[in-house]
């Protein structure tokens, strides 16, 4: 899961190296934390929310198939 949301990360944004994704393991679900470059949040996100939402509905669907849970959290820097 981890290295799906990476591909699909560095697709999208202008700086792919300064992206890193986190994996925490549960016993039924992962949590994942994507960070970006700070002027690549926006591209991360999308318009109200829908590129956020559609690689959410990607990473769920590959979970799916896993029979696990994964929860993609979009970390912002201070």
């Amino acid at each position: 899961m981890k290295e799906l949301v990476q591909y699909l990360a560095r697709s999208l944004v202008n700086n792919p190296d300064a992206v890193e994704v986190k994996e925490t393991q549960g016993e039924t679900a992962s949590v994942l934390e994507l960070k970006v470059a700070k002027e690549d949040l926006g591209r991360i996100i999308g318009k109200q929310g829908r590129t956020a939402k559609s690689i959410r509905t990607i990473l769920n669907a590959a979970a799916s198939r896993a029979n696990r849970r994964v929860v993609l959290e979009i970390v912002e820097e201070q």
